[in-house]
């Protein structure tokens, strides 16, 4: 195995075959978890090139963008959310995992063993279609997924809108792999199976040939997200879609798809987007008589009632037409502008963090989760044109000044560092009972 430091660096090469799951296994089989890079993070920038890339196929084609501003907002604000937890507790998935592994694994594979690596890329993706299909048929689970099918648009961002605690519920479905299957193997094909997910969620691509029959494909990824009612709990797959012609639960894409839920939100605030469907439940579940009814309405599917099937009555879900608007913002124009100014500033302070978080105190590190958390709500209730909008901009453009004024943000723009500086040392001055006037170099020095 090559130095473990010099795995950590990825590659334009491998970041581009890591989107896809082409990636070899003697470039990523490694002894220890230490040892796995974080692909998911290191992912960012090809993020960002596919959806440009994307934004330029389907301005070509078809003279349009492929979704709306402030839908790609809020599902990117979705992915955010999902992420922050990470920067105080370790990864649920990976801790049960190790769990199971040091305490009760049966065997142990080889780490460097190709074998390993390819059936760890079948167990993975086989765990992640029965987590998948039941996050579909468990409300519970339902209430954390919903998050990820709320877009009503169909988009690479879509991609990045997940739940802040659909994680806490995944891992059940990979711990039978921990009896055998290394961690650091595991932990690679974990990030390999999400990243191949994300260049699925797009419409620019239409058909894939023979492909179709064995892998998942944004025609397949496409029925998954739709609220026609043929496409309901269909195309759960992760990588492959053979699980899902063997258990059942395939269909082709036919008739226009209409994405979303089934019964839209009509919202970009980002904790409706995440927590709408618990409020629903927590409601229902007090206003169902009986313990055995009360039950069901957390372990049953999104659809049950009493007296109906474990996952509801298909003719109950709302027909769709095909002409259906897409929700979209009242915002005037030049506010869609200064949200985004905002957002790519937030988005900046993010990833700051996530790069410093080794060297920032808790307490830096609090503070700037709350920021961002503040900034991603502000901005969905300007998006949403709510009547509190402007006292919680005007409240986040107060933090931030504090923020940058106490050290725990760094201002891109100089002139406010300079003019928090300077409102420093004249409050400075006020307070000193000697009243000294230091020179003009004291001065440039201490700015």
């Amino acid at each position: 195995m090559k130095n473990p430091e010099a795995q950590q660096d990825v590659s334009v090469s491998q970041g581009i075959r890591m989107m896809f799951y082409m990636m070899k296994p003697n470039e990523t089989s490694f002894r220890t978890l230490e040892d796995v890079p974080n692909y998911v993070q290191k992912a960012t920038p090809f993020f960002i090139s596919l959806m440009l890339l994307e934004l330029l196929v389907s301005w070509i084609h078809k003279g349009k963008p492929p979704g709306h501003l402030d839908d790609a907002l809020t599902s990117v604000s979705a992915g955010v959310l999902s992420r922050l937890p990470s920067l105080f507790f370790k990864s649920i998935e990976l801790t049960s995992y190790i769990y199971i592994w040091e305490n009760y694994r049966l065997f142990s594979l080889p780490w460097d063993s190709p074998w390993t690596w390819y059936l760890t890329f079948l167990g993975v993706d086989f765990g992640y279609y029965w987590f998948h299909r039941m996050a579909h048929e468990v409300n519970i689970m339902w209430a954390a997924h919903q998050t990820h099918h709320s877009s009503e648009g169909y988009n690479l961002s879509t991609a990045l809108r997940q739940s802040v605690f659909q994680i806490h519920t995944s891992g059940i479905f990979y711990s039978p792999l921990a009896l055998f299957i290394p961690p650091s193997v595991y932990a690679v094909h974990l990030q390999f199976n999400l990243l191949y997910q994300f260049w699925i969620h797009t419409k620019v691509i239409n058909n894939l040939g023979p492909l179709k029959l064995i892998l998942n494909t944004p025609s397949h990824h496409r029925v998954h997200h739709g609220r026609n009612r043929y496409c309901i709990d269909k195309n759960c797959a992760g990588t492959l879609i053979i699980w899902d012609r063997l258990f059942g639960t395939f269909e082709a894409e036919n008739e226009k798809v209409v994405y979303g839920l089934t019964h839209p939100i009509n919202t970009f605030e980002p904790f409706k987007v995440q927590f709408h469907y618990l409020v629903y439940i927590w409601t229902t579940f007090w206003a169902t008589p009986g313990f055995f009814n009360k039950f069901s309405v957390i372990f049953k599917g999104p659809g049950w009632g009493p007296g109906k099937p474990r996952l509801g009555l298909s003719e109950e879900i709302p027909e769709v037409t095909g002409k259906e608007v897409p929700f979209s913002s009242a915002a005037s124009q030049l506010l869609r502008i200064y949200t985004v100014v905002q957002f790519a500033l937030m988005l900046s302070f993010y990833e700051e963090t996530f790069a410093d978080k080794a060297v920032l105190s808790q307490v830096t590190l609090l503070l700037r989760v709350c920021f961002i958390i503040l900034t991603l709500t502000s901005i969905g209730f300007l998006l949403d044109q709510r009547s509190k909008a402007a006292v919680v901009e005007t409240f986040r453009c107060l933090a931030f000044l504090t923020l940058c004024r106490f050290g725990h943000l760094k201002p891109f723009i100089p002139s406010l560092a300079f003019a928090s500086e300077v409102k420093f040392f004249h409050e400075r001055h006020l307070s000193s009972s000697q009243h000294y006037q230091p020179d003009s170099k004291v001065l440039i020095d201490d700015l």
